[in-house]
């Protein structure tokens, strides 16, 4: 028993101490090649009331501690890739109920043969052995992993593994308080989870897609993540589940609205990573008694646990690597994600310790406790070990693995985003980042922030200023490099064209045009202007709605668009969008472009929820727009004048949105075109065409008929199509 007091007690003192020590951690670590995870327990254990007796366990690791475990299951949850944690559900199902009842059969016959303790105990440690916390996670992260197969079916697997033990311990506790085996508390139990788990995928998505459409402000929108987060694992831990498991849950949820390449996001992990997971892990140590080791039977005791802990879970994962033809560096992946003890472990022993036999004792004893902490402690500095190990093996062979990497030098891409609205410039940055490949190094796309002026005005000056500086912003939150560049030119247009020429521009960002006048055209003379002087990708959007919250990206694309020299870039850029945002893309396309697009998709192991509708002609093309919701993103690929996909369905298409989708959320791509430069726009022109194929006044009188005739046919079938 500690009878000292410990060494300071002052809160500022204290909590300069905890933060020296996440400085100095990583710094000494490094050079000696331990995890981190390990550093800050043995700091923990250092400085703890079992250590140098340096700092009490007071209120405040209590409290950070609970919320640092909280956080770090929510980022795993966030961190996953649903699409792929689809394609490998059946086998983490498997994998799940592999690594709950193996551990569960061990452990009881353990318990109840070696351990000598009754089947009631039994039952309770085992689920003890069942249950796992993904601590390694973050390791599976740095490496860049996550979906990979192994990892996603070990997360399937912690969410069963986590739930049966559950459900075993609400078992064991009814027993123990009725004196009999009441399969209606179990039944109750599962049916407040299954409640739970309809509430939250109900209410979540539609409070989050309405706060975060009218909050765009990422402090605001940072707040309303945490609230949510902590109220799912408040009621989960009220309906009798544990915390951590409502924490997961709303991870998996909000994993739609939070991009993985967003400021939102990088500040989830800054703070998570920085404070309160250190937190949590420092406090864990400094529960370890390290002093029981050498007294009574705990070591003996402890040494059978943890056997029991590390075998059972090894088995499950080498039965897991035997069925589904897996790697060696799988079977230690799923292993090492499924070893660590936490949460589950502390609420199992800390319940069997509070409970009281007739005859006074307690169901768990002090042995049984210093030995389950000792349990936790060894597997959290061993899973972080064989997690490692395992993912540097796995990134290797990932990257052999991929069909062809020598594009991505090729495909390195510089893209200018002209701010001229302080208002739509953090907008634009998003979407900028959003459609870019994560890539660091010299092969990282470059992005550029530009404000065009032609006055010295200082109104000029400083709304330039402004929007550049509101553009870094958005890109500094994201983690990412923006290089800003304010010019003076003689008109906007020039000195985007200017810019493009010095800098290698391969793909310009901007807003698009708002109709000012009766005579204006729809995208406006400066836009125009800008096509007619690059054959370079641009993208002109128009957002009502954070991209964020987008639902569905509707994708209609010309006839002829797979001749294009830019066809592979617009469809891997809106690949990367939609992979970001989580959401569906309909890519509304003829025949002969579908398979095309599937095999980029293919290629590129974007890994996003795609599905192909057939469009040939412009009536099919007012059909799909008049489907398009408003949380969907409208995409229009369009065309310039003597390119091998214009014709006059891109004239007809332009007048159509300017007319009936000022309200949609509309996204309008120019693929990149070498050649020369055309001499006319297209897209709203109605007067551009190509003299080439000029066809005569008769011909397009009567094609004209023709297609009013077939328009009107297919008006009248068009609700027998899907």
């Amino acid at each position: 028993m500690i009878c000292a007091a410990a060494l300071v007690t002052d809160p500022v003192a204290i909590f300069l101490i905890v933060m020296a020590i996440i400085l100095l951690a990583p710094v000494i670590l490094n050079k000696l090649k331990i995890p981190h995870i390990i550093g800050m327990i043995v700091a923990g254990v250092a400085v703890g009331p079992y250590g140098l007796d340096i700092l009490d366990r007071d209120s405040s690791f209590t409290i950070f501690g609970q919320v640092g475990l909280l956080y770090l299951m929510f980022l795993a949850g966030l961190e996953i890739d649903m699409y792929h944690l689809r394609k490998n559900i059946r086998k983490g199902i498997l994998f799940g109920l592999l690594t709950f009842f193996i551990p569960m059969v061990m452990g009881v016959l353990a318990s109840v043969y070696i351990l000598h303790v009754s089947w009631l105990t039994s039952f309770l440690l085992a689920s003890m052995y069942a249950s796992h916390t993904l601590i390694a996670y973050p390791v599976a992260a740095r490496f860049g992993i996550t979906k990979a197969p192994s990892v996603l079916i070990s997360v399937v697997g912690t969410i069963i593994a986590v739930v049966g033990a559950l459900l075993v311990l609400a078992g064991a506790v009814n027993i123990f308080d009725t004196g009999s085996f009441q399969p209606s508390g179990i039944l109750w139990l599962f049916g407040k989870l299954t409640l739970y788990c309809l509430a939250v995928l109900y209410a979540y998505p539609r409070l989050t897609r309405r706060f975060f459409k009218q909050y765009s402000e990422k402090v605001t929108q940072y707040v309303f993540v945490l609230v949510m987060v902590f109220l799912s694992a408040w009621v989960s831990g009220a309906i009798g589940l544990e915390p951590v498991l409502g924490a997961f849950f709303a991870g998996l949820v909000l994993n739609r609205y939070i991009p993985a390449n967003s400021p939102l996001m990088n500040s989830i992990e800054f703070v998570g990573n920085a404070l309160f997971i250190p937190y949590f892990l420092i406090g864990v140590g400094m529960m370890i008694n390290v002093g029981v080791i050498v007294k009574g039977n705990t070591l003996a005791i402890a040494t059978v646990m943890l056997i029991v802990a590390l075998l059972s879970k090894w088995i499950a994962a080498w039965i897991a690597q035997f069925a589904y033809h897996m790697d060696a560096s799988d079977r230690r992946m799923m292993f090492g994600l499924t070893t660590a003890h936490t949460a589950v472990a502390l609420a199992v022993v800390t319940i069997g310790y509070n409970m009281i036999l007739p005859d006074g004792t307690r169901m768990m004893g002090e042995t049984i406790l210093n030995g389950t902490v000792l349990v936790i402690l060894f597997t959290c500095a061993i899973a972080p070990i064989v997690t490692s190990q395992a993912a540097s093996k796995i990134k290797i062979r990932m990257l052999e693995d991929r069909p062809d990497s020598s594009h991505d030098d090729a495909s390195a891409v510089s893209v200018l985003i002209p701010v001229s609205n302080p208002i739509t410039s953090a907008a634009l940055t998003e979407l900028a980042l959003f459609m870019r490949r994560r890539r660091t190094g010299i092969n990282a796309d470059k992005l550029y922030a530009l404000h065009v002026r032609n006055d010295n005005t200082s109104a000029s000056k400083n709304m330039g200023q402004n929007s550049l500086k509101l553009s870094l912003d958005a890109a500094s939150g994201a983690d990412t490099a923006i290089t800003p560049i304010e010019r003076f030119d003689i008109n906007t247009v020039t000195g985007i064209l200017n810019t493009m020429q010095e800098r290698d521009i391969n793909r310009v960002i901007l807003g698009m045009h708002r109709k000012a006048t009766v005579i204006d055209t729809f995208l406006g003379a400066k836009i125009e202007q800008l096509l007619r002087g690059t054959n370079r990708m641009v993208v002109i959007s128009r957002c009502y709605i954070p991209v964020n919250t987008v639902t569905r990206i509707v994708v209609c694309a010309p006839e002829k668009a797979e001749y294009e020299t830019g066809f592979r870039d617009w469809v891997i850029a809106l690949g990367h969008l939609a992979s970001e945002v989580g959401c569906r893309i309909i890519f509304c396309t003829s025949e002969r472009q579908q398979p095309i697009i599937r095999g980029i998709i293919r290629h590129e192991a974007l890994g996003i929820r795609h599905e192909y509708q057939t469009m040939a002609d412009m009536d099919d093309f007012v059909l799909l727009a008049n489907r398009v919701l408003e949380d969907d993103l409208f995409v229009v690929i369009g065309a310039r004048p003597n390119s091998v996909s214009y014709s006059a369905d891109i004239t007809e298409k332009a007048l159509f949105l300017q007319r009936y989708c000022t309200s949609n959320n509309l996204c309008i791509i120019y693929p990149e075109q070498f050649g020369e430069e055309p001499a006319q726009y297209t897209f709203s022109d109605p007067l551009g065409s190509d003299i080439v194929t000029t066809a005569s006044p008769l011909w397009l009188a009567v094609r004209s008929r023709l297609q009013r005739i077939n328009q009107w046919k297919k008006r009248f079938t068009h609700r027998n199509r899907r």
